[in-house]
């Protein structure tokens, strides 16, 4: 906590609001009238396809960091989605004893298709709120993802990946 117990409180309440959104977020992309299923792919599945596309030709013991979790886990979930054309190992230029993570065109295109349809449920969200409001969450929304992603760095964590 800081020294404004004010401001201790506002960032409080836009804490527990910004968990309510996330909520909220899996509930319209889940269950909600144009529900986005996940599809073939368990949310730790997700994860890892998100590290993938950001960070592309990553060993497995660094995705496993960047996950925060064991290397088998980790190594399983990648079986898996390599067995569903998601993911592909490669020898690694680097050493011959290492192996890189990447994408692989199915998966690329399966992410691209589960934001545009996220998006679009968003956008019918968003389309209903008043233009002022629309602009205070857009400003909103880039102050979080640029304090996520310093929180990150300071942190020594890989920084999110911008889009915009």
């Amino acid at each position: 906590m800081g020294l404004n117990p004010e401001a201790d409180q506002r960032s409080r309440e836009a804490a527990r609001e910004g968990s309510e959104f996330v909520e909220l977020l899996e509930v319209l992309w889940e269950h909600g009238r144009d529900a986005v299923p996940t599809g073939p792919v368990s949310p730790s599945q997700l994860r890892v396809l998100y590290t993938l596309d950001r960070e592309e030709g990553i060993n497995l013991r660094m995705l496993a960091e960047a996950l925060g979790s064991a290397s088998p886990s980790v190594s399983r979930l990648c079986d898996r989605l390599q067995a569903t054309g998601f993911v592909e190992r490669a020898p690694s230029p680097v050493s011959r004893r290492e192996l890189e993570l990447r994408l692989t065109s199915h998966g690329k295109a399966y992410l691209v298709d589960l934001r545009t349809r996220r998006e679009e449920i968003l956008m019918a969200t968003i389309d209903a709120m008043p233009a002022k409001a629309r602009r205070s969450l857009l400003e909103g929304l880039r102050a979080f993802r640029g304090a996520a992603a310093g929180q990150q760095d300071s942190d020594g964590a890989r920084p999110l990946r911008s889009t915009g």
